[in-house]
């Protein structure tokens, strides 16, 4: 197993052994575990807000523009969304239509995007702030790109061979991609986007990648949202109190990173119990799970970051 991830699930188990305002029902594990079912809904992407169709290498830039942007849910109630849209599916679908008019933007373009362009293709105001850090991650990208692919994104994947680890591991080294947290000395690289790149890509046929079962949990605020409605994670009650009013909890707080780490570690103890299921698939059950109106009725907690 790739060091970088033992060491993510090895940091994860530690803050949850320490955690204050998170706790793991351990009890609940076994029989949760055994309630969900064999086989989730597919992963294929969705035509209404994907690029399904091209060249691997127009496919591969578009799920590396995609997830370099992948960020951003502590903004969405800021954005303005298109009509039955989430914030992450109004940036999909303007991220779509932008390489179905016009291509790609190659990594050259991408060096050099500024928030208007970026604003422009999303729908969105070139002033909202979400829009600069969107600009800041995709110039980043295409600085990788063009510098250490000679401007070619298949080659990104092609130079991962069949591993999902390795692109994690490359894209871990790069600032659009960069998610790392720390609590009572103790680093987290949870890497949400880079194991989602990974995941996302492998799912579209774009990658034949061998390993995406040894992917983590890719750590956001939606799936720690449904195992604590669940049952399978307990916030302490002043913590529920700021999540239920809209209050943002802050990105690198003690209370965000046991949020991520112990649903990040609850779903590693699922997965040992439920042999059949990796960890990635876990995620995308309770993300679906999510969906339902019990889970959307109710708030989750809100982080204005660059890592979901």
């Amino acid at each position: 197993m790739s060091e970088l991830l033992s060491e993510l699930r090895a940091a994860c188990a530690e803050v949850a052994r320490r955690a204050r305002q998170v706790t793991l029902d351990l009890e609940s594990i076994a029989p949760y575990a055994a309630s969900l079912p064999s086989v989730c809904g597919p992963a294929r992407p969705d035509p209404a807000e994907h690029l399904v169709g091209g060249t691997p290498e127009e496919l591969t830039a578009f799920w590396l523009t995609l997830d370099a942007i992948n960020f951003g849910s502590g903004w969405f109630p800021t954005m303005r969304k298109r009509s039955g849209h989430s914030g992450y599916a109004t940036v999909a679908a303007g991220v779509r239509e932008r390489f179905r008019a016009h291509g790609p933007w190659s990594a050259a373009e991408l060096a050099r995007i500024e928030a208007a362009e970026v604003a422009a293709a999303l729908g969105q105001d070139s002033d909202h702030e979400l829009m600069q850090l969107f600009a800041a991650s995709l110039r980043d990208l295409g600085a990788h790109v063009a510098g250490d692919y000679n401007g070619h994104f298949a080659a990104v994947v092609q130079r991962a061979g069949s591993s999902a680890v390795t692109l994690v591991s490359t894209l871990a080294g790069w600032s659009c991609f960069e998610d790392i947290s720390r609590y009572d000395g103790i680093s987290l690289s949870f890497l949400k986007r880079a194991q989602i790149a990974a995941a996302d890509m492998s799912a579209a046929g774009v990658a034949p990648f061998e390993d995406v079962d040894r992917l983590t949990m890719f750590a956001d605020n939606l799936v720690p949202h449904v195992l604590r409605l669940d049952g399978v994670l307990r916030f302490a009650p002043e913590l529920v109190e700021r999540i239920e009013r809209g209050e943002l909890i802050d990105h690198g707080c003690g209370a965000e990173v046991e949020i991520r780490a112990c649903a990040v570690h609850a779903v590693e103890l699922i997965a040992a119990a439920r042999t059949d299921l990796a960890a990635a698939s876990i995620d995308r059950l309770l993300w679906q799970r999510g969906q339902l109106p019990r889970y959307k009725s109710r708030p989750r907690h809100r982080s204005r970051c660059t890592a979901y």
